[in-house]
């Protein structure tokens, strides 16, 4: 059974272990008996991450169910932004063969 937090106007917190089924409950104090209602505090385990540890699992959590696509430009413009194609640059010699002065030098072409 899981341990829930409860919390007495008049003595503060305590702890109860409680069946799964009966969280929501309200549980008597344990000093005064009068009915305390359930608390919700920070997870033990989140207190002993590292801050860094905590923001990647939340950032990782964020990615996997809203995924961002595109960069800065595209967001501001509602949508990618296509560019035309560049000519190919290409030049022939005399006898037929072609080469690509500008782009790839140490590329031999067939």
């Amino acid at each position: 059974m899981p341990v829930y937090d409860y919390k007495c106007p008049e003595h503060g917190l305590f702890h109860e272990l409680v069946a799964m089924d009966a969280n929501g409950d309200t549980q008597p104090c344990p000093d005064c008996g009068d009915l305390a209602s359930r608390v919700l505090l920070v997870s033990p385990g989140l207190l002993d991450m590292p801050p860094e540890r905590r923001q990647a699992m939340d950032r990782n959590e964020r990615a996997a169910n809203e995924p961002r696509h595109g960069n800065h430009t595209s967001e501001q413009d509602g949508g990618c932004r296509h560019r035309p194609r560049d000519k190919p640059r290409v030049f022939y010699t005399a006898d037929g063969h072609k080469t690509f002065p500008s782009a790839r030098p140490w590329m031999i072409s067939h």
